[in-house]
């Protein structure tokens, strides 16, 4: 017996011994790529052939890439806050962009202006307050929108901010001087992404090494105004030149019109901005050796701008084919958005998930990537995806809900939507009318089978119905 027990010990004093020279795991980091207004078909590992992102789709190859991600709602402010809280926009009661915009009486319009806040509460833990809480270094720059002095980035859990503030489209266009009161003026004709892009580098490099970090670069790109990257945007006038030779008519959207097709040169020099952006964080991530404990993650805060009012005299500057609609829309092309993460360790490079997902999940994903307990009393809304970031094709939340009860430049009127499974109802009450689709058979969102299948029209507007009353939802009312 004496004989076994003592190689036995040997053998656990050098398992021992071994461990004890095994570096601790180092902690996981974040960089999370937030673009304004890019569609889902805007990318080209998600089908794009005009736009070019040859980073963008490398980050997609070399992660997990999400091809039913949604937002939060089809405009920018909801989302934004349903990211950093885990919160629903109607929960955290910012469910409309900041300020959002009354319809003039003139129009008579149906319903009556719902007010929202103006501001993300203070109350509201985000994210980054989480994670600072936990001993991580925080870096936001770019684009905010969820409130001015007392609401800003480093009131909410960022200790620093760079261009975040109350405006959601950059004051001063996309060239230095900026008119943003925190973001300084530093070269006359400098590019907004490129300036972001560079001080989020030099986080990385001056950044205490001895702390995780979450670095949230939020881009102005590519909300309006539409003004090329002018160091791109000649590439893109001869491509458009040599593809196509002729005009195409847009959809009719009911008071709307949507493009058609994606042939816009500046609109694409502002895609390509952001993908060289992507690139060049990439590779310092790489060259300071933070690549393998770095978690990626990229998202867009609504659906590309593709629906204007028929009158007007403007183009909606991109396409969501074969999407419908776009931002303001709660069809396909207002909420879907493109979404990679890229997780080392954990994603198997090139895979894909097909699981409806939403912006309130990255909260509680975030912590779980982290090692770091669920608050689910906080991100009530959301849900952990790490087990689809493994490969797990199921999720245990069903059902998603969209509530956008406001009027909207995009010829968008009042109404709310419901995702069950493959299937999904939209009611519009201004029109008094609901729409139902399979989203399996019909991505477009072009036959509505509201009227051929009665009983699911009748049991997804129930379940709406009771979410709105559970969430205490603020409904439209008449305006008169």
């Amino acid at each position: 017996m004496n004989n076994l027990i003592l190689p036995l010990i040997l053998l656990f004093q050098v398992s021992i011994a071994v461990a004890a020279e095994q570096p601790p795991a180092k902690p996981t980091n974040f960089v999370f790529f937030l673009v304004d207004d890019l569609g889902w078909a805007d990318v080209g590992c998600f089908g794009s052939e005009f736009y070019e992102t040859p980073n963008i789709d490398r980050l997609a190859d070399s992660g997990m890439k999400f091809t039913n991600a949604y937002a939060a709602c089809p405009v920018c402010s909801p989302t934004r806050a349903s990211i950093l809280t885990g919160r629903h926009p109607v929960r955290v009661d910012i469910t409309d962009w900041i300020p959002g915009v009354r319809r003039e009486e003139s129009s008579n319009p149906k319903f009556a202006h719902i007010d929202d806040r103006d501001n993300l509460a203070l109350s509201e833990t985000t994210i980054a307050e989480s994670l600072k809480e936990n001993g991580y270094q925080t870096f936001f720059a770019g684009k905010w929108h969820l409130g001015s002095d007392g609401h800003l980035p480093t009131d909410q859990g960022f200790d620093f901010n760079l261009g975040g503030f109350e405006r959601g489209s950059p004051p001063g266009g996309y060239y230095d001087p900026y008119k943003n009161p925190v973001l300084p003026n530093r070269k006359k004709g400098e590019y907004l992404t490129e300036r972001l892009t560079e001080e989020s580098i030099s986080f990385l490099k001056s950044r205490k090494s001895d702390q995780p970090f979450l670095l949230y670069l939020s881009y102005y790109n590519v909300h309006t105004p539409i003004q090329p990257y002018r160091k791109k945007v000649d590439h893109f006038r001869e491509k458009a030149k040599s593809t196509f030779d002729q005009e195409v008519e847009p959809i009719a959207e009911r008071d709307g019109i949507s493009t058609a097709r994606q042939d816009n040169p500046a609109y694409a020099s502002m895609v390509a901005a952001v993908d060289q952006s992507v690139g060049q964080i990439l590779k310092n991530l790489e060259e300071l050796g933070l690549a393998e404990n770095t978690v990626v993650c990229f998202f867009s805060d609504n659906g590309g701008l593709c629906t204007v009012r028929k009158n007007g005299k403007r183009r909606a500057p991109t396409c969501n084919a074969p999407l419908r609609s776009g931002k303001g829309w709660l069809y396909e092309g207002g909420i879907r958005s493109p979404m990679i993460v890229r997780a080392p360790g954990v994603t198997a490079s090139g895979s894909q998930c097909s699981v409806p997902v939403c912006s309130t999940d990255f909260f509680p994903t975030m912590l779980d990537l982290a090692g770091l307990p669920l608050q689910t009393k906080i991100h009530c809304d959301g849900v952990s995806l790490l087990d689809q970031l493994k490969g797990g094709q199921s999720i245990e939340r069903k059902t998603l809900y969209w509530h956008y009860p406001h009027y909207h430049g995009s010829t968008w009127a009042p109404g709310a939507a419901i995702r069950d499974g493959d299937w999904k109802l939209i009611e519009f009450y201004e029109y008094d009318e609901v729409e139902l689709y399979n989203l399996r058979d019909d991505i477009g969102e072009s036959n509505n089978l509201a009227d051929t299948n009665p009983d699911k029209t009748k049991a997804l507007r129930e379940k709406l119905r009771a979410w709105q009353t559970e969430m205490n939802a603020k409904m439209p009312q008449p305006a008169r």
